[in-house]
């Protein structure tokens, strides 16, 4: 079954990531990476407010109604909305000055993962780290590209992707600490597929559904990884994805305009920007963060 997003909000982000629905603000929030730059918008698809950083951040966990944790280029930050003032609450590998935060989600037992690499794609210099209760400790490293960091239902599964890899893995973790349990396994072999796996969320089904960098689409897989539907975008560079909206059964999806050419930018002139779909599934609440 294939389906089409609609454009949400037209703001055309050099590397639009790391959407979210603030549960306690009814709104959606997305980063601009590149343009150090976070969004909020509301349903309708308004603009409700945005936040501009000295540094490229990339994923967030909420821990109020008016407070953010962020994940950004050298630091954990905590965010207050109403004043736009940032405090650090951790270094994040200040001795990598290359690196830069990535993909990042909250999991049910209220930790942040944050996938860090070289901001240049080239090297293996990127690690996964858990931010949980005032620490940061790293999961594992070795990494060039993390994508796809997403949960089960039930917080006992972690999905992963080291995007050139194009391989969605996925490994066992304490629901209560979301902590690893296991070594990784292969959830979905993605090399003869469109594109590469991007961002990723799991929805209240336990189906994944995968953006894809290149792709044009967002797949959604069942639990034992095959493919059950497509989800299809007017822009080639999809980002990641988000449930949110009434029911949280609204689809959103970033994506991302940097390295096209006045050519390609010309066939898809909203690249960069927000689009959603109405669903017949719900997604997962977001977690609130254990800051």
């Amino acid at each position: 079954m294939s389906e089409t997003a609609k454009l949400f909000v037209d703001c055309r982000n050099q590397l639009g990531e790391g959407p979210f629905w603030h549960p306690l603000r009814q709104q959606l929030f997305w980063f601009n990476i590149i343009g150090k730059t976070l969004y909020a918008a509301n349903a309708d698809g308004t603009i409700a407010n945005k936040w501009t950083f000295d540094r490229m951040a990339s994923a967030a966990g909420v821990i109020d109604k008016d407070t953010l944790v962020i994940a950004a280029q050298g630091a954990i930050l905590k965010l207050d909305l109403n004043t736009g003032k940032t405090t650090e609450l951790a270094a994040l590998e200040p001795e990598l000055p290359g690196n830069r935060s990535n993909d990042g989600r909250v999991n049910p037992a209220g930790g942040l993962w944050i996938g860090t690499m070289e901001h240049a794609e080239e090297l293996y210099s990127g690690s996964v780290y858990q931010y949980r209760k005032g620490a940061l400790k790293k999961l594992f490293t070795d990494i060039r590209v993390p994508n796809s960091t997403c949960f089960s239902p039930d917080g006992r599964t972690a999905y992963f992707s080291d995007t050139p890899n194009h391989i969605i893995m996925k490994r066992s973790i304490d629901p209560a600490t979301g902590e690893p349990t296991s070594f990784w396994s292969v959830f979905a072999d993605t090399k003869d597929q469109p594109g590469a796996p991007d961002g990723s969320v799991v929805d209240s089904e336990g189906y994944l559904w995968s953006a894809r960098w290149g792709g044009n689409r967002v797949i959604r897989y069942t639990p034992d990884g095959r493919i059950d539907r497509e989800v299809m975008l007017p822009v080639s560079q999809v980002t990641c994805p988000a449930f949110g909206g009434p029911g949280l059964k609204t689809l959103y999806i970033t994506s991302a305009a940097k390295n096209l050419s006045p050519e390609a930018l010309a066939k898809e002139p909203h690249a960069g920007s927000v689009f959603a779909i109405e669903l017949d599934v719900a997604g997962q609440p977001e977690p609130l963060i254990q800051a």
